[in-house]
């Protein structure tokens, strides 16, 4: 599997719902209609580690099957649309986007 990951930054308090409600009817099912897309999760991400705040508002993951499969998703007018509605999120909310991409490497638990 070749992953993407979306980091969103945290909205202002008062736009949260605005955010969340456009995130959830517009920007998912955008991405969502991605072709050659295996999978997405979506997480809102509510704690930290110990009593820190989390460092990401929300976390996107996209699976294709390989980094052929992703690059051509890329050169498809869905992902220029989803490309341009996540412009359309930064501008609207004042938020950040940091994207990361890497092959799946799944390890084995040593106490199991």
């Amino acid at each position: 599997m070749y992953k993407l990951y979306a980091f969103w930054s945290a909205p202002k308090p008062e736009d949260r719902e605005a955010f969340e409600e456009y995130y959830a009817s517009t920007h998912v099912p955008r991405a969502a209609a991605v072709p050659h897309l295996e999978s997405i999760v979506t997480t809102l991400t509510t704690d930290g580690l110990g009593d820190a705040q989390p460092v990401t508002y929300r976390i996107a993951e996209m699976a294709f099957a390989d980094r052929a499969a992703f690059e051509a998703s890329t050169r498809s007018p869905e992902w220029a649309e989803m490309r341009g509605c996540s412009g359309d999120i930064i501008e609207r909310f004042g938020v950040s986007l940091t994207v990361s991409m890497g092959e799946e490497v799944v390890g084995k638990p040593t106490n199991s």
